[in-house]
């Protein structure tokens, strides 16, 4: 089991919202409106683990080990948007996310296939950790640069965990498991060629809800991340270039074999479906 494993070593790094957060150097003059209102929507999507939460548990019971590791998950998740709000709070209570916001985001997620989930968040890990430490450049107040740091280090230890049971998988499941992989890494890598920042929090999993079945969708403002993302973060090609990088060297060290391009990663997805083909497994099409 690796949940006793991912216990410890979490526990480790966990850091202390009243003691590690640097409060008393708050720069009043540092921080805008603008930049405030970002920081109430990224505290209402961090809120969206707890239905991410709830389809993982619903959709993995067979997995008790891999159930267990969400209880570490949810609680550092949540843990994100308690000390978004706690800033604000302190800081710009008026911007306080209401608890209807919040609940908002709380939907029923259609069942999913578990390896192609699995994946799926795992870039979204290596997505978030890029987005946050572009933001914490971005901002100039100091506490909130050191949350957005602190944030960005958190997600890269979850991208570093569910690694670990994507490994397994392969382990259980060979080929199986590095098709989906491959088929979801190929997704979340094409970020640039869809003119869409693909995460987790910004792709339809509810069709009777459609289109209203995105984490996006039912913050206060719907449009906010796009606009976060190119005209006030500016996270551009450099930065999309890490993420990118980022979800390949992970999948070259998976496979064991060298993926230094998309289009590398795409060929060997298709020798992966073929080699399946002939072994009469059909790979699972649904995302």
């Amino acid at each position: 089991m690796l949940y006793p494993e991912l216990f410890a070593q979490l526990e480790k790094a966990r850091w202390n919202m009243a003691q590690d957060i640097p409060w008393g150097q708050f720069d009043a003059g540092k921080l805008s409106e603008e930049q405030a209102q970002t920081i109430k929507m990224n505290a209402i999507t961090e809120w969206a683990a707890l239905p991410a939460t709830e389809m993982f548990l619903r959709d993995n019971r067979n997995d008790s080990d891999f159930s267990a590791f969400m209880s570490i998950w949810f609680y550092e998740e949540q843990k994100h948007a308690l000390v978004l709000m706690e800033y604000l709070r302190r800081f710009c209570p008026a911007l306080m996310p209401t608890e209807e916001e919040l609940h908002a985001v709380r939907f029923e997620f259609d069942p999913a296939p578990q390896l192609e989930t699995l994946m799926l968040h795992f870039c979204g890990e290596v997505r978030l950790t890029q987005w946050y430490r572009c933001a914490a450049d971005w901002h100039e107040e100091p506490v909130i640069k050191h949350i957005y740091k602190t944030l960005s280090q958190d997600e890269a230890r979850h991208g570093g965990a569910y690694l670990k049971y994507m490994k397994r998988a392969i382990e259980h499941c060979g080929n199986e498991a590095r098709a989906a992989f491959a088929k979801i890494g190929l997704l979340m890598a094409s970020s640039s060629r869809s003119n869409k920042p693909l995460h987790p929090t910004n792709l339809h999993v509810n069709q009777s809800l459609f289109p209203n079945d995105t984490v996006q969708s039912r913050l206060p403002d719907p449009a906010w991340l796009e606009a976060w993302l190119s005209m006030q973060i500016r996270f551009d090609e450099a930065w999309e270039a890490r993420v990118v990088g980022g979800i390949l060297r992970n999948l070259s060290n998976l496979f064991e074999r060298p993926i230094e391009t998309i289009q590398s990663l795409n060929r060997y997805r298709k020798e992966l479906t073929a080699s399946l083909k002939e072994t009469n497994v059909v790979p699972n099409p649904a995302v």
